[in-house]
């Protein structure tokens, strides 16, 4: 049985179907890429396992989660996986932390909640995780508020709490989009440090290849809120099945190009 089993995932908002009738798996350690441009409904994937899909959003399908379907629980059952069992990395940090409490807070949260540690405790495991992530001067830093940090000690801050109770899935939505090109690639060799160390199970969601080559080993294409292609994604990179991901690629290598001329620079 895979760790994630999602079965045709259907999602509408009133008469726009966003998600028809997605399928996929992600077996425990596997690395899955979802791709797809912007507005193909990508994210609403991983929102939907967390069950925060926004208000007015008609689900039908299966999101089985270690056996259990996802789409039958609760609130306060879901609540206890996410940030546990499942946890996600945001695309725009500064959006997904608290602006009112101090970053080392905000990774010790978790810890607390899910793992029961004492205040002292979580603030001494908070820092460890804050080094572990490569935040400079931990100790400092985690008396620090978000708009004190770059983006890229943001995101640092994010994964730090993402993978801070050891989750078995970690869902990461775009998670380098809004950084730069140096910090980007930083970023993507931590994460695959992270979940290597840890064993865990990533579903990394971006729009672009030559990002997801990076980190994963297979690969979905979403296009129009459909499954267009899978496979192994050297493969798919040597020989695109379907035109929308064609597009896909010759994208990415523009995308590489122009990230090579910045470094250059």
């Amino acid at each position: 049985m895979s760790l994630l089993d999602i079965e045709n995932l259907t999602v509408r908002f009133g008469a726009t179907t966003v998600l028809d009738a997605v399928n996929l798996t992600v077996d425990a350690g596997e690395r899955l890429g979802l791709i797809a441009a912007s507005g193909s409904g990508k994210s609403l994937t991983a929102l939907a396992v967390l069950g925060l899909l926004p208000a007015g959003a008609r689900v039908e399908g299966r999101i089985r989660f270690d056996g259990r379907d996802l789409l039958t629980l609760g609130d306060r059952d879901l609540s206890a996986l996410r940030g546990n069992r499942i946890a996600m990395i945001f695309q725009e940090p500064l959006s997904a932390l608290n602006p009112l409490m101090r970053v080392g807070a905000q990774i010790a949260e978790p810890l607390r909640l899910h793992r029961g540690l004492s205040r002292g405790q979580a603030r001494t495991a908070a820092i460890a995780l804050a080094g572990r992530v490569g935040l400079p001067d931990p100790e400092h830093l985690v008396r620090a508020y978000p708009h004190q940090l770059s983006g890229g000690q943001r995101q640092r801050v994010g994964i730090a709490m993402a993978v801070s109770t050891g989750p078995a899935l970690l869902l990461a939505d775009e998670p380098t989009t809004a950084l730069d090109v140096t910090v980007q690639s930083e970023i993507l060799a931590l994460l695959d440090d992270l979940v290597t160390e840890q064993g865990t199970a990533l579903l990394f969601i971006t729009h672009d290849l030559a990002v997801l080559a990076q980190v994963a080993r297979r690969v979905l294409v979403l296009g129009a809120g459909r499954i267009l292609e899978q496979g192994d994604l050297e493969q798919i990179l040597r020989a695109p099945g379907h035109e929308y991901t064609r597009t896909l690629l010759e994208l990415a290598r523009a995308a590489s190009f122009r990230r090579s001329a910045e470094v250059g620079r």
